[in-house]
């Protein structure tokens, strides 16, 4: 019998942080007190300048129409003056392509650049959506693993190892999700230049280009190694820097004819991103960072506090994440132990026995290519992250 659902799609998961996020809300809407650590979701309100923005956009007729599907004129010079700004790269308009969020951006990026059979070298942890949307492309994502010995970040002997003549895109990311890890300038351009030898695009993730920590510094690899421009896009958009993740404006860079391929399959797929969206975004990236400025003050504190209190759990070691706003702790040493009742047989058992148990939502490593972590995005309040942590500190003491 022929299947209802089509291969290519059978062969997909659901966003496993998503799916741990509405499980925690829901809990949450039937009373139950669950703090979920789950969604990367700034808990900020958007700034107030650029919801004026769109408010104001509201009011504009010509806002209530269809506009070019890659985006507004206006935005996309924005993004190049933005990306000059922030991390030096100049860019023309011509080379942006506005999406609807980076989920967006990134499967525009591996269908415009992915024949079936491709492979798309993918360090390990990933962001879920990374191979699914590689999959979704006909490419096949090949995994280098990182851990916590390496600070998760892979080198370029790994990535030589992983390399075939079927390799045709590096997925990089720096800050990471799920990690946190931020790649050195040197070891930026050693993979870059690695990649520009080789004949291999680079699809570089920048959401959180500006979520960086202590001495750990944000550089962004067509800068560094100005070669890999030709075969180079970057992925951004304003979702994490201005607490913006529900109005899903995102961003690809690259060159003028891969842009306007991708343009092209943007234009059958959902046509123009929301208009008042755009102007949010319009004044998100032209204003200053002095929102974002006092959002990673926040940001920092919570890391420090987060990482010392599962440090305190027997069972458990957490590496001091050096961007974004996760940390990525190993449960390793508790896996084949019981706690009330049951075996913790994986990470992925452990994290729904956290929810049961302690009704704390986390995400487990399996989520993210690596069995035995533990995801916690420390993007929500102080005294959750306490109250939360807490909770899996009581929890977590009986584990035997």
């Amino acid at each position: 019998m022929t299947s209802r659902i089509s291969a290519r799609i059978s062969s997909i998961t659901e966003s496993a942080t998503l799916a741990v996020d509405a499980k925690a809300k829901a809990l949450k809407a039937a009373g139950r007190p669950v703090i979920g650590f789950g969604a990367g979701e700034p808990d900020f309100p958007t700034p107030d300048y650029i919801v004026e923005a769109a408010v104001a956009a509201c009011r504009v007729p010509a806002m209530h129409r269809y506009t070019p599907a890659g985006g507004l004129p206006e935005l996309k010079e924005a993004i190049a003056a933005k990306t000059l700004r922030d991390s030096g790269y100049a860019v023309t308009a011509a080379q942006v392509l506005v999406t609807n969020g980076g989920k967006q951006a990134l499967y525009n990026a591996f269908a415009t650049l992915l024949d079936p059979g491709d492979e798309a070298i993918l360090p390990a942890p990933y962001w879920t959506t990374y191979p699914e949307a590689i999959r979704l492309a006909g490419g096949v994502p090949v995994e280098v693993m990182t851990d916590e010995t390496s600070g998760y970040r892979a080198t370029v002997a790994q990535l030589e190892a992983a390399r075939t003549s079927r390799t045709k895109v590096l997925v990089f990311v720096s800050p990471s999700n799920p990690t946190g890890a931020v790649y050195s300038p040197a070891e930026v351009k050693a993979i870059g230049e690695w990649a520009l030898a080789n004949g291999i695009w680079v699809i570089t993730d920048e959401i959180y280009e500006h979520l960086v920590y202590g001495d750990a510094e944000f550089s962004s690899m067509p800068v560094l190694v100005p070669g890999l421009a030709d075969t180079c896009i970057v992925v951004n958009g304003v979702a994490k820097t201005y607490a913006m993740t529900g109005w899903r404006v995102g961003w690809l860079i690259g060159p003028a004819d891969v842009i306007k391929a991708a343009t092209n399959l943007q234009s059958h797929a959902t046509s123009n991103v929301s208009n008042v969206a755009q102007a949010a975004a319009i004044a998100a990236v032209s204003g200053d960072l002095a929102a974002v400025d006092e959002m990673k003050v926040a940001f920092d504190r919570r890391r420090t506090l987060i990482v010392a209190m599962l440090n305190e759990i027997d069972g458990v070691e957490c590496p001091t994440p050096e961007g974004a706003f996760y940390v990525y702790p190993s449960v390793k040493a508790l896996i084949g132990k019981s706690l009330r009742g049951k075996t913790i047989s994986s990470s992925a058992e452990l994290a729904n026995i956290i929810l049961d148990e302690a009704e704390v939502a986390v995400v487990p490593g399996e989520a993210f290519g690596t069995p035995g972590y533990l995801r916690l995005s420390y993007a929500l309040g102080d005294a959750d992250i306490t109250e939360g942590v807490t909770r899996m500190q009581k929890l977590l003491s009986e584990a035997s």
